[in-house]
This record gives structure tokens, C-alpha cells and sequence, in this order.
């Protein structure tokens, strides 16, 4: 594990080693350059301390993260709460400000960048893996459970966007996730697969995977990646509404990051194979643990949510709507966002 303190020097993190503390001396990994002044979309909290982290998934794949500490603990462990998305997203962003926001509210927080984006590591750049991006999440509770100021029986997860579908995979897979909660959740597979409400045909999937597999001969005779399209700079009012949101969003002040993918860039157009052909969520019926599903009512994407949800059981599962919201809504307006619900469920689940 390793962990970057802003700029203190060298001598004094090499000596912070035993208590978890180590300095990357060198760019391993595809490890992007990291930045140390707050950079957020969102205001700093004077409730908390932040902290650059860096740890690495089960691939090797380093991954950097900004962890959260509540400023006046009232337990030597505290629940802790790993944080990602939405899809094309960095931590900057969304996530960020959902993990400060919890961490004010007494948990310790890890809003991370998912594997090839972001500050995170992963060659090339600009990749998304339904296997990987499952496993970031995994590899977020390795890194909590060896803090000491965590408990490490009490580990939740929060998955927004895109990362609500690939959080609630890990939930399946990783038992150690002892809550989850996914916000404006997207199933990033079945939408690649099959177009927005399922709108594709086979014949049509099998058109775009032929396309892919010629992109990708190309990129190999060529030797570089073609990207997809990216989201226009700007509305031109020919936009479906929700795309119009998105630009709303990610293009302007309000939410534009020069590191994200929906902001600045554009996701290799390959990335979709792995998505079109490995879907998620096959096994979310098999998870015990509390699950929290939060969505706008006039999401486009709400359907995710609740096809998702109707898969799971148990009795510790809820789905929550909320009034009027669309999908981005949830990604920044703190009097939508449901906190008081957020922060009630993880502490009586963890």
C-alpha cells in the first residue's frame, strides 16, 4: 500500500512505513503524475482531513485515491466507506463530494479513480472492464482494512452511475462489503449491449461487434486507439434531454474536471467489447447484505435501478425514488441527494 501526505517530505513518510505510510519513489504501473492542491469541483470541508492515497488492485494496477477523516472521531475505528463514479468520472467530481459529505457525518471515506482513469494507474489509458472495475472496488476494502482508525468488519461501498452497476457486482462477489449503496445507478453492460431500454436488436449487436473487432484491427495495424465519440462541448438543442444534462454537467463550471472522461476526453471505442459480451449482475440475488438503490423519478436511467432491485433478496433491501430528481441531479445538488437517509443506513447496517 502506499500513501502521498501532500508535500511532506520524503524522510518522513519512508519513516512512517510501519504505521502504513510508504512513498511510490518511482511511476509504477502507468501511475498518472498526482497533483496535491484541491482541485475539487466542490468545497473543502473544515470537518475533515484529506489525504492522497495510493493502493493497488489484485491486477497490479495502482489505483489513487482521496481519503476522508473526520476531523473529531468519537472511536479509535470507525465505519468506513468506499466511494466511485459515475462512469467517466474522477473523484474530483461526484464521488468526492459524497465521500466529504460522509466523512462529516462520522465515517471514514475513500473517494478513488477506477483503473485507467483519473490519477489512477492502467496502460492503456481511458479503459473500462466489468472485471477490473469490479475489483477496484475490492481492492478500496483491502486498503480501508488496513487502516488502523477503521473498523474493518464495519466496510460499505457507494457506487454512483456507472459504478452503482459494477458496486453492486462487488457486493456479490466481495463479502467483506457489509453495505452497499448505489446512487442513479447505470448497468454499464446491459446499455452497451443493447441500447437505452433494450432497444437493440441481436442483428444489431452483432453489427457493432463486427465494427469494434475492425476498429480494433485497425488499432493494431495502426498502433494506437481510436477513441469514441465524446460528449459535445456544447448544447446545440437537438440533444435528448438527459444528454443535454450530462453537458450541463460535465462541460461546464458546475462540474467540469480536466481529468475526466466526460469532461475533457473520451473512452477508448474498444472498451465496449468487454462490455457487450461480460454482463454484471448475474449474481446480485446471491447478496445477504444490506443493499440501498437511490434514483431520481425522472431519470431516464431509472429503470436500471428497478429491474436491478427486483432481483435482490432478502428482506434488507430498499429502493428509494426520489421525487422529481433526474440522473445527474444526484450527482451534485446537496438538497436532493438523500444524506440523512445515506448516513441512516450505513450506521445501522455497519
Amino acid at each position: 500500500m502506499f500513501t502521498i501526505f501532500g508535500s511532506a517530505v520524503i524522510g518522513a513518510l519512508v519513516a512512517a512505513v510501519a504505521t502504513h505510510y510508504l512513498y511510490p519513489k518511482k511511476n509504477i504501473g502507468g501511475l498518472q503524475p498526482l497533483t496535491t492542491e484541491w482541485d475539487k469541483t466542490f468545497a473543502k470541508s473544515d470537518k475533515v482531513d484529506t489525504h492522497k492515497v495510493i493502493f493497488k488492485n489484485r491486477f497490479g494496477i495502482p489505483l489513487v485515491g482521496d481519503l476522508y477523516m473526520p476531523k473529531n472521531k468519537k472511536a479509535k475505528r470507525l465505519p468506513a466507506i468506499a466511494v466511485s463514479g459515475p462512469f467517466g468520472a474522477v473523484k474530483e467530481q461526484v464521488s468526492g463530494r459524497y465521500a466529504q459529505t460522509m466523512a462529516e457525518r462520522g465515517f471514514v471515506t475513500l473517494a478513488f479513480d477506477p483503473s485507467f482513469t483519473g490519477e489512477s494507474g492502467g496502460l492503456v489509458r481511458d479503459v473500462a472492464s466489468p472485471d477490473i472495475n469490479t475489483d477496484d472496488f475490492s481492492a478500496a476494502v483491502d486498503y480501508l482494512i488496513t487502516l488502523p482508525e477503521v473498523d474493518s468488519e464495519k466496510i460499505g461501498i457507494i457506487g454512483i452511475c456507472g459504478f452503482g452497476g459494477f458496486g453492486l457486482n462487488a457486493a456479490a462477489q466481495d463479502t467483506r462489503i457489509k453495505a452497499t449503496v448505489t446512487s442513479t445507478m447505470y448497468d454499464m453492460t446491459r446499455v452497451t449491449a443493447w441500447g437505452y431500454n433494450d432497444s437493440m436488436s441481436e442483428e444489431d449487436l452483432y453489427k457493432m461487434r463486427k465494427s469494434l473487432n475492425d476498429q480494433r484491427t485497425q488499432d493494431a495495424q495502426n498502433g494506437t486507439y481510436a477513441k469514441a465519440a465524446p460528449l459535445p462541448d456544447k448544447i446545440t438543442g437537438d440533444e435528448p434531454q438527459f444528454v443535454k444534462d450530462y453537458i450541463n454537467f460535465y462541460k461546464t463550471p458546475l462540474g467540469f474536471h480536466k481529468r475526466s472522461i466526460g469532461s475533457n476526453g473520451a473512452w477508448n471505442a474498444t472498451s465496449a467489447l468487454s462490455l457487450i459480451t461480460q454482463p454484471i449482475l448475474a449474481y446480485s440475488h446471491t447478496i445477504k447484505n444490506p443493499v440501498l438503490m437511490i434514483h431520481g423519478e425522472k431519470a431516464h436511467s431509472r429503470y436500471f435501478s428497478e429491474d436491478a432491485f427486483k432481483k435482490l433478496t432478502g428482506a434488507n433491501k430498499e429502493l428509494m425514488i426520489i421525487p422529481n430528481a433526474n440522473h445527474t441531479d444526484l450527482y451534485y445538488k446537496m438538497d436532493v441527494i438523500p444524506f440523512d437517509k445515506i448516513e441512516q443506513f450505513f450506521k445501522q447496517n455497519l
